[in-house]
């Protein structure tokens, strides 16, 4: 006797056409849900109070940590914020390094509008790093503009045909692409110090492998009053476009039924295996 022949189990056909349904109610409750005034208060407070109380119970959970080995909590914020925002070298340094994660970020951030759940994004700066010096090296004597455009393009081809074999793998081979995306995150860091301890390695980097320099003349120069880089505004150009493109475009909607309609077959598929 299988799942679907124990009582109350859904029938196959039921299931399928249940799909159907379930999408367009989901559709239809978003369409619906903006004509309550409170709609949009609802949705700034849950936009907001839901990072706040996942760092509040993160804090808590590492503050207990921290008890147990007798140190102080507050201490510990202390060091934090001043290591972060305590002085204008400390926010430069902490907005120098965000603005790459703010791309990482985008990776996580759009496929979950689709409902996907794709993590392990390292691999994909890291690689698309080494992917824009591999592509600076053999043009070092071309115009910068020029070199900055060949470098941007190699690195995103390189992090994008990286989280796309995750992708790939969840279409056609049915592998879940967040076990996916994790196991390739630790192949990829593996293949980037394999190309930095060896193939692009220079020879001079003895205690410290790295790879050979680009020059000066080809780094990007810093915004005005700031030691700040513009990849800082290419990041946060790249959000608001994301925004657009995920909240005002037919894209953007159809991204978000695929969502309602992927939830909905994944809950039918539940419901079949259990037999309810």
């Amino acid at each position: 006797m299988t799942a679907a022949d124990a009582p109350g189990a859904a029938t196959r056909e039921e299931a399928d056409g249940a799909l159907p349904a379930a999408a367009s109610a989901g559709i239809g409750v978003a369409l619906a849900a903006p004509l309550d005034r409170w709609y949009p208060w609802r949705r700034a407070a849950e936009a907001g109070l839901a990072p706040l109380l996942a760092l509040l119970a993160a804090f808590c959970a590492f503050a207990a940590f921290l008890l147990l080995l007798d140190k102080s909590p507050g201490e510990f914020l202390d060091l934090v914020w001043r290591g972060a925002f305590g002085s204008w070298f400390s926010l430069q340094n902490t907005l120098q390094r965000a603005a790459p994660l703010l791309l990482t970020a985008l990776c996580v951030a759009i496929p979950a509008r689709l409902g996907l759940v794709i993590i392990g994004g390292e691999a994909a700066v890291a690689l698309g790093g080494l992917a824009a010096v591999a592509a600076a090296l053999p043009i070092l004597g071309v115009p910068a503009p020029l070199a900055w455009l060949a470098m941007a393009i190699a690195g995103a081809a390189a992090g994008a045909l990286w989280i796309g074999l995750a992708g790939w793998l969840r279409a056609r081979r049915g592998v879940n692409e967040t076990i996916a995306s994790l196991v390739l995150a630790y192949i990829g860091l593996a293949l980037f110090n394999h190309l930095v301890e060896g193939l692009l390695r220079d020879p001079a980097s003895l205690n410290k492998p790295s790879t050979f320099g680009i020059g000066d003349a080809l780094m990007l120069p810093a915004l005005p009053g700031t030691d700040l880089h513009p990849g800082l505004l290419v990041g946060l150009v790249a959000c608001v476009v994301s925004w657009v493109l995920i909240a005002r475009t037919a894209i953007g909607f159809a991204g978000s039924a695929s969502r309602v309609a992927t939830c909905a077959r994944r809950s039918c598929r539940a419901c079949r295996c259990s037999g309810s």
